[in-house]
């Protein structure tokens, strides 16, 4: 295993069962209302960030089933587009998602796990291009080995999730610029390179070779038996024209059928390793469109709702850590301490290994007023039937304020 990420891998429902059943039975459900509560409000945040974000989508890639009343101007879809990258950057950080790095790019172009084949990415038709992934984890798979006659088992780092942000230049391709989004799974570390939109497959070393030297010794084999016998007699009336040769060279008709059928062999030979090389080309590109297939998830504003979706579970379950290990401490923990525990206790009880984001459930609990600090810094939060009547309040008032009052009835 790698590092541990960020990325808690239970589903928010479990987390909250999980805190629950190691309460006293009178607290669970009170605390199991309580979480129900916070999920609410961080939904309904989460729901007008992604109107906002996906607003902003429209206006740099819009779809065509969906009508636009007024085109966007090319500063309108700059803008748009600043909004969608920092709006995709903060989406892809709240779902504990990990930033690509360039060295990881680099060894996956030049390290190939079950995709082999080489590949070639065209940079100038876009602007930028970000790649996140999510879920480390050691896998074992089954490939071909010496040319399909064998099979071995191959170790490869895999990634649960990737994220594939594109931003197009100006080109042919996209007249407008515009945001290619796509959402993978299951994707070898060293074969991130082909999850490029504009990648192009290349002929491998080994490959020329197993074309190459098959078509230069079979071409030999035609030159010399094909072609040298039928190109003889041309040689030598070259040369008499040449002034090289004194002796006077006849083509009959023998000798003319004997050319015929020689160069017919040579062209048949070339056609032959052409069609070889495209066979093998397209072959290549075949084992590239199947990785692609059976790992693509998600596309364009789709990409937009699972980040959505995600990150909104994450804060959900920070939140709920952080509020059930400060209610359930004997005195205020710091930061640290709250950390450590949250590790401590998924790792020990559960067998999972990552690292706690403390400061996004801290900041989820200062924000909905519930977390509490004594003279030295000690964190706590209010207890929880305080706690869930706060939250109640809240929400109540969130409708209130968006709700307009009625209008008076008027009297008969």
């Amino acid at each position: 295993m790698e590092l541990a990420e960020h990325f808690l891998p239970f589903r928010k429902n479990t987390v909250i069962a999980l805190c629950a059943a190691e309460l006293p039975d009178a607290e669970r459900g009170p605390f199991t209302d309580f979480a129900r509560l916070l999920a609410a409000l961080v939904h309904l945040e989460f729901h007008d960030r992604g109107e906002a974000a996906l607003d902003a989508y429209q206006v740099v890639d819009p779809s065509e089933d969906e009508r636009v009343l007024t085109p966007a101007t090319p500063e309108e879809r700059a803008a748009a587009r600043v909004t969608v990258e920092r709006e995709l950057v903060a989406l892809a950080e709240a779902a504990d998602y990990t930033r690509v790095s360039a060295e990881e790019m680099r060894q996956a172009f030049t390290e190939h796990a079950l995709v082999k084949v080489r590949l070639e990415v065209d940079e100038d038709e876009f602007e930028t291009a970000l790649f996140f992934r999510r879920g480390v984890s050691q896998r074992t798979e089954r490939v071909p080995w010496l040319f399909g006659l064998r099979r071995r088992d191959l170790e490869f780092t895999s990634y649960a999730k990737v994220l594939v942000y594109i931003a197009f230049t100006d080109s042919a391709r996209r007249p407008n610029g515009g945001v290619l989004l796509k959402l993978f799974q299951n994707v070898p570390k060293n074969d991130l390179e082909m999850l490029y939109p504009t990648v192009r497959v290349r002929m491998r070393p080994l490959d020329k070779l197993l074309i190459g030297v098959p078509a230069a010794v079979s071409g030999i084999v035609v030159v010399a038996t094909k072609l040298v016998a039928s190109l003889g007699p041309v040689a030598l009336l070259l040369l008499f024209w040449a002034g090289l040769r004194e002796e006077p060279v006849r083509l009959d008709q023998a000798a003319l059928i004997t050319l015929g059928a020689g160069l017919a062999a040579f062209g048949g030979y070339l056609a032959r390793q052409f069609s070889k090389f495209k066979n093998r080309k397209l072959q290549l590109m075949k084992t590239l469109s199947e990785h692609l297939y059976f790992r693509n998830l998600d596309n364009d504003q789709g990409v937009f709702h699972h980040l959505l979706g995600a990150a909104e579970e994450s804060e959900v379950k920070e939140a709920v850590l952080a509020y059930y290990f400060l209610l359930t401490a004997e005195a205020p923990l710091s930061g640290a301490e709250l950390d450590a525990r949250v590790e401590e206790w998924f790792r020990e009880q559960w067998g999972a290994r990552f690292d706690f984001r403390i400061r996004d459930g801290l900041r989820r609990l200062r924000e909905l007023e519930l977390l509490t600090s004594d003279e030295r810094g000690g964190l706590g939060v209010l207890p929880l039937a305080v706690a869930r009547a706060r939250l109640d309040r809240r929400w109540d008032g969130l409708f209130l304020r968006t709700i307009p009052a009625s209008p008076p009835v008027a009297r008969q």
